[in-house]
């Protein structure tokens, strides 16, 4: 079974990032992809801002990273670009991290102005990861997420679509990837 972690860089426990995040979630479990959820903000802050490579919490993030297929990362858009918290997040990831995974970035953000944060301020830090499989991201405006009255996230139909449809490829490139060794041996 192909493995998916999600990293998420809001520094709120309930936000609408969350919520697009239960919605792709969802579709990606429905594919029979097992789902990892990292919340940077769960994670002790001196961990974080002492880099403590070293203590547990890191250690079992990485690891999940490590042992992953492909990586969703997922941040609100502050100031323009991703949170500190997972920019902290990603200093602390292995130099070459997401060589070999599959990335699906995702951000949450105000203002149309603020769209090219995942292609200009994300994906170069991604790069430098090591991912060289980066798709195409979703950008996800504020107002295209309502909250339904049992407290879930309501997209509208656009974005809800457009967030499908990128799901719907990074299950496709999963799969893809990791059939490799078996179409190799073919």
């Amino acid at each position: 079974m192909a493995k998916v972690v999600i990293v998420s860089g809001s520094p709120t426990p309930t936000s609408r990032l969350h919520g697009v995040i239960d919605h792709a979630k969802a579709q990606l479990e429905r594919a029979g992809i097992h789902t990892d959820w990292i919340k940077v903000r769960d994670f002790p802050a001196e961990d974080l801002l002492y880099a403590k490579f070293d203590s547990e919490s890191i250690v079992k993030a990485n690891a999940l990273v490590e042992q992953a297929d492909a990586v969703f990362v997922a941040t609100p858009v502050y100031k323009a670009s991703y949170t500190g918290v997972l920019k902290a997040f990603l200093d602390l990831l292995p130099q070459k991290g997401l060589t070999g995974k599959v990335v699906l970035p995702l951000a949450v953000g105000g203002t149309m102005s603020h769209l090219l944060a995942i292609d200009y301020a994300l994906k170069p830090v991604l790069s430098s990861l090591g991912a060289h499989n980066i798709l195409q991201g979703v950008y996800v405006l504020d107002k295209q997420v309502t909250w339904g009255e049992n407290g879930q996230a309501i997209l509208d139909e656009e974005i809800s679509t457009r967030l499908a449809q990128a799901v719907s490829d990074f299950v496709q490139e999963i799969q893809w990837h990791t059939s490799k060794p078996a179409r190799q041996n073919a």
